[in-house]
């Protein structure tokens, strides 16, 4: 039987990176010791007038495994999707889902309410509203013309 190997796109893009921050900077952008990224899942980010709103593809992935943090105006989304009890007779011709750890930082354009911000799980998608503080929403200055 052949060995399957899966292939890991993300993972060797973050070594190539990480090798790239050694040179330049002296240090690791991210710290293998704290984390080991497998994957990062797709997010959308999108602005109301009220507030900030992120949305990430998580299927498969419990709640209860998801942490999220918001530091320094960084929202950062990490967890784990837990690989399947593997049925011992099955033979794979091709391994494409992604299983492991996984991390998305996310840069907030605006200051949050950060003691608002609310999380639903849905169907595999993870919503975080972020409410804008309210000196950070947009105001509208009506232009007069002079006379």
């Amino acid at each position: 039987m052949a060995e399957i190997t899966i292939w890991r796109p993300l993972h060797e893009l973050k070594k190539e990176m990480d090798r790239i921050f050694q040179e330049f900077f002296g240090r690791s952008y991210f710290p293998a010791e704290r984390f080991e990224i497998e994957w990062a899942p797709a997010v959308d980010v999108s602005e109301t007038e009220d507030a900030i709103i992120v949305k990430a593809d998580l299927p498969g992935v419990k709640p209860e495994d998801i942490e999220i943090n918001i530091v320094d105006n960084v929202l950062t989304i990490r967890g784990e999707k837990k690989r399947e009890a593997e049925e011992k007779k099955e033979n794979f011709y091709r391994v494409e889902r992604f299983y492991g750890s996984f991390m998305r930082a996310i840069q907030i354009p605006t200051e949050v309410e950060v003691d608002k911000v609310k999380a639903q799980y849905k169907d595999g998608v993870l919503k975080i509203t972020l409410p804008k503080k309210p000196e950070e929403k947009k105001k509208v200055i009506k232009v007069e013309v002079e006379k």
